[in-house]
This record gives structure tokens, sequence and C-alpha cells, in this order.
């Protein structure tokens, strides 16, 4: 396939090397003359393990070139894969200058095709960028997307020391599209990767850089902060941490990873406050994990807002307990989402199959009667008369029993704070708490 990269900094010096070594013609363009005769005379661009020496081969055997010609690097190619640079400001926002100059020259360029072309962008965007590229380029070319051109996202998860290496084996290759047929073209470049490729939309792929670092950075600053406890208390934080890695079941997994509702129960937030005081004793500052009692607050109240936005209709609550199959009230989210809209004076039934005020002892006893005393009142025993009578239900568990319950709902509100069941999110008169 003949392929131009406009872009010869990392990613694209990279990607240039790589994809001439998987066989495909590659035209690299740049503004910076000193990159594009380095490119002809078959230096790579930058220092990275292995480049130097593809570039070289590749160069040698006819499948690289680099130009300043953007008219000849288009005429020449199928796919354009913009690599150019999006640094960000000092309050975060990214600079796209570059993007929307590689785009203007694009569809400057596009004027005088009559094949269909393909753009991938491989710089870091943030979602909606595609569609603001692919409005320019229409605008400059007079041509038609998804007729005479596509837009796919193609963002790279490349480790600088490490690049050449990640390319050949990622964990993943990721092509956003609205173009079936462009993004089944991208595909094609990465099939002989020993990776699943998954093709997905474009503002999901576009923010995939974002999350991956993000928690890349919160991985770090987490084990740095659990370093800085144990070490006080004269710990090897590398075996707590060698030991917190062997669990593939609930901590290296995906398990948690499902946004929704907030978390309670007795553990999380016993155990969580544990740590958070033990670090207070010993004067170690945890700053990220000091946070997460406010990120899991922050979330209830956002539950309450969605909530008491029909603070005037009947509310009929699916669940009541922290998580479904168990009868623990301690420190559930719905406990809390409940004693706040009572004190707006909604009007509020429950249904719980599991909660049994009579079974009730102890400390979960202790907790629902110095939260909801009255709880006895809003408990329902029949689920069906219990979303015959309101206005809006409420999902707060994820109990296999109210899936039948409420796909035949059609004439009130559903608001789920558990993404009870995909096929729920086609309702029109449904809503996720935050999807």
């Amino acid at each position: 396939m003949n392929i131009s990269i406009f872009g010869l900094g990392y990613v694209g010096c990279v990607s240039l090397g790589c994809l001439a070594k998987n066989g495909h013609y590659v035209i690299g363009v740049d503004t910076n003359p000193a990159k594009i005769n380095q490119i002809n005379s078959g230096k790579a661009t930058i220092i990275e393990k292995e480049v130097d020496t593809i570039i070289a081969e590749q160069r040698s055997a006819g499948h690289i070139s680099a130009t300043d010609n953007v008219a000849e690097a288009i005429s020449g190619s199928d796919i354009s894969i913009i690599a150019v640079g999006t640094p960000s400001s000092e309050k975060g926002h990214l600079n796209l200058q570059f993007i929307f100059k590689v785009a203007e020259n694009i569809g400057v360029a596009l004027r005088n095709k009559s094949s269909f072309h393909i753009i991938a962008i491989r710089s870091t965007i943030m979602p909606g960028t595609c569609d603001k590229v692919a409005a320019e380029i229409e605008k400059i070319s007079g041509k038609k997307r998804n007729v005479d051109f596509a837009i796919v996202d193609n963002p790279e998860f490349l480790r600088e020391g490490t690049a050449v290496h990640d390319y050949y084996n990622p964990p993943l290759t990721l092509i956003g599209s609205d173009n079936p047929v462009a993004a089944e073209k991208v595909a094609e470049l990465y099939r002989q990767l020993p990776a699943e490729i998954i093709i997905t939309d474009l503002k999901t792929a576009e923010i995939m850089k974002y999350i991956n670092n993000t928690y890349h950075a919160l991985k770090i600053s987490f084990g740095n902060e659990v370093g800085n406890i144990c070490a006080e208390l004269g710990i090897d934080s590398h075996k707590v941490m060698e030991i917190f890695c062997k669990d593939k079941q609930l901590n290296i997994s995906p398990y948690y990873f499902k946004p929704g509702f907030a978390f309670g129960g007795s553990c999380l937030p016993k155990d969580l406050k544990g740590l958070q005081t033990l670090a207070h004793d010993l004067y170690v500052e945890v700053p990220l994990i000091e946070s997460i009692n406010r990120t899991n607050e922050i979330q209830i109240q956002r539950a309450i807002k969605l909530i008491f936005k029909y603070n005037n209709k009947r509310l009929g609550f699916l669940g009541l307990s922290f998580k479904a199959g168990t009868d623990d009230l301690r420190n559930s989210p719905t406990v809390s989402i409940i004693e706040a809209l009572l004190g707006k004076g909604c009007n509020i039934g429950i249904y719980d199959k599991n909660i049994n005020l009579a079974m009730l002892t102890g400390t979960n006893k202790d907790y629902i009667d110095s939260r909801i005393p009255h709880l006895s009142s809003l408990l329902v025993n029949d689920p069906v008369k219990l979303v015959h009578d309101c206005d809006i239900v409420v999902i707060n568990t994820k109990e296999p029993e109210f899936r039948d319950l409420v796909h035949g709902i059609d004439d009130k509100l559903i608001i789920d704070f558990v993404r009870l069941d995909e096929a729920l999110l086609t309702k029109n008169n449904y809503i996720g708490i935050n999807w």
C-alpha cells in the first residue's frame, strides 16, 4: 500500500520505518528541510533503539522517501497518516495548529485528486477533533466526506525507548471511524501484528489515549503513596505491590472498571479510612488516597441531582443494599440518596428481596436506624406493584429479576445506576448515571 506520513518527529519516524518494513511504500512529509534530508539520506530523525537501522535499510530498498511537497505525497498515496505534535498549553488545552495546518494542506491537494483518500490521525487529540478536521478538509477541497475522502482516528501507544518493540507488539490496535471501508483499509496495515484490532466510533478512539495515560499516571502515584506508607513502617513496598499484582481476579482485572454507582459496604469504606488514618498517623501525605472518598461522594451527589430533577414524581427504588445478593446496608450509597431525597419531601417506595427488617442485627441495624429509622414504611414486598405505582424506576443493584421487570416499561422513566442490561440502552425512557 502507498502511504504518506505528515510529521517526521517521534511517532512519524517510527511509523515510517515500521510500515516500510512491513512491505508498504511510505512518503514522509515535513516542513523541516533537515528532517527531509535525514530520511532521504537513510538516517532517522530521532534517537530510538532500532529505528536508525530500519530507516537505513528501508531507504536503501527504495521503500521510503521524504518531501515537503504535499500535492506529490497525496497523489502518490492512498492513506495519509497525520503524526504532527499537539503540545499542551499551560492550562492543559491542546494546541492543534499543526493538525489544522496539515488538514488545510491536504484539502488543497485533494482538489486535484479523483480517487478516494483516507486520512488517519495518529496524533493525540481531544474528542471531536476528527470531525473538525474533516469539516476543514471538506471546506477547502470542495470534496465530500465519506464520498471522496474519509477520516480515521488511529491513536498510537508507543513508549519512548521501546517504540519499535511496542509497534510490533501492541496490546491492541485501535481504529475509530464512521466509514467502515476506511476503517477496514487502515486495519489492513496492522493485520500481521499479534494483537486484537478494535474498530469503534471516532470519539471513543479519540479519548482512549488520555484515559490510558491518566491511568498509568494514577498507578505510578498510587504505587508511590503505598511505598511511602510502607517505608515508614519498615515494610518492603516492592513485595507488597508484587503480591498486589498477583491477584488477577480483582486487583489487575476488568472487575471494578465499570463506570456507575458509588462504592459502599463494610469493607471498602472501612479499609480505605484505615489506610488514610495510618498515613496520617505516620505523617505521610497521600493526596491521591485521601481524594478517593471525595470522588465517591461526588458520584452520590450526581445521582441525587439526577433524581431530583423529577422531585415531584413518585420514586420506586429497586435495590437498597450496597450491591446485589446481600442485605448489607452499611455505607450503601442508596441509603444516602434516599436519606437526602426524604429530606426534600420525595415520595419513595423501595423493593429489595434481601432486606428483612426483622433479621437486621448489630451494626447493620444500628446503621439503618440512625439513617432511615422509618424504613419499614417505605419497603414494598411486591416489585410489580412498586413499578406500577411509581412514576420513575430507579435501579440500584444488579439483581437478575430486575431485568424482566423493567424491560417492558415504556410509560415511565427508568434511571439506572448499575447498567443493568445493555438492551435497555436503546429505550427512549432510559437514563444511565454516566452513560
